[in-house]
């Protein structure tokens, strides 16, 4: 496997026997005490599945056994394959990995803590074998997040739905592609910051959605914190939406109405011979004006910074370490 240019590898023969095979991708972080129990539910289906099938999972930089937990269940089962990442490149980078190393007719990615529930990979397959290239499971209950982090949520999909057009009412990263699409997305997509879930609906493609409930984690704590979501939130919305530019638009307009009020009160003012109030109207212009201001600059910082990162061209993950692949596999 390229461990730096994994991306910019060349299409697979994905061609699998007589049927087909199905890949499913785990990015994992920290995730040693619970790994082994999901990789035995989804091994379970697939089993009853009867189909054709590798698990891949991406150790993302883990500080605890996570590799060596995916080691000892490579020995269990030679369809259990890992990557281990350098150090924590994030899950964004960890589903590149995972999806440029799959071999699968399709792929799945799914969590690596039970949340993403495996019994509903079934009916996933079946609709993709009824024309679906993309298949989203989208989260139908959520009552095991609190109320503020369920809120947040909601608010920022609609915001992002409104304003990029796409529908990411209740997404998750539980998802099924078929190869033409993970070949888009690994190798026809160079961008560096990566939001998966919009991505996968912004490809296009005949798709469908199922409704899921999420469930409780299986084992371990929860990994992302409130930094981590707010960095995938201002990744999101740079990547598919040019709104907040517009925002310094409406800010401007804003102030410009504001400074012809003040004009206008000041000279109403003189003209009747009164005393302008200059000190207290001066103070409240100058505060509104440099507030609008440095949440321009804010803005305009947060797509420099986007496009900065884009222009270094560095590798979206590299590589340190993978088990169960051949020499010829992966990426």
């Amino acid at each position: 496997m390229n461990s730096v240019s994994a991306e910019h590898s060349g299409a697979k023969d994905t061609t699998v026997g007589p049927s087909f095979a199905v890949s499913i991708v785990l990015p994992a972080h920290n995730e040693a005490l619970g790994l082994g129990a999901a990789v035995e539910s989804i091994r379970k289906v697939m089993h009853s599945s009867d189909v054709a099938y590798e698990i891949i999972v991406v150790d993302d930089g883990s500080s605890d056994e996570t590799f060596k937990e995916i080691e000892r269940q490579n020995v269990i089962d030679g369809n259990i394959k890992g990557i281990r990442l350098s150090r924590k490149f994030g899950k964004e980078s960890a589903l590149l990995a995972g999806l440029g190393a799959a071999d699968g007719t399709v792929a799945i990615t799914m969590d690596a803590d039970l949340q993403h529930p495996p019994d509903l990979i079934p009916q996933m397959l079946q609709e993709w074998r009824d024309g679906a290239r993309v298949v989203h499971a989208v989260k139908r209950d959520r009552q095991i997040d609190g109320w503020l982090t369920r809120s947040s949520a909601a608010l920022f999909n609609k915001l992002l739905s409104l304003t990029s057009g796409l529908n990411m009412r209740g997404a998750s990263d539980f998802k099924l592609l078929d190869r033409a699409v993970i070949d888009l997305l690994v190798h026809d997509l160079p961008e560096r910051g990566r939001f998966y879930r919009g991505l996968a609906g912004w490809a296009g493609f005949e798709q469908s959605s199922i409704p899921f409930d999420v469930l409780e984690r299986d084992a371990g704590s929860r990994k992302w914190s409130s930094f981590a979501l707010f960095d995938l939130a201002l990744t999101a919305i740079t990547s598919f939406t040019s709104a907040p530019l517009r925002v310094i638009t409406i800010l401007g307009a804003v102030t410009l109405v504001f400074g012809i009020i003040v004009s206008v009160e000041a000279l109403w003012s003189w003209f009747r011979g009164d005393a302008v109030s200059g000190f207290v109207t001066i103070i409240i212009t100058l505060l509104l004006i440099g507030s609008f201001i440095m949440i321009s600059l804010g803005i305009i910082g947060e797509y420099i910074a986007k496009i900065y990162a884009e222009v270094k061209d560095r590798p979206s993950y590299i590589v340190e370490a993978t088990c169960g692949f051949d020499e010829n596999n992966g990426s």
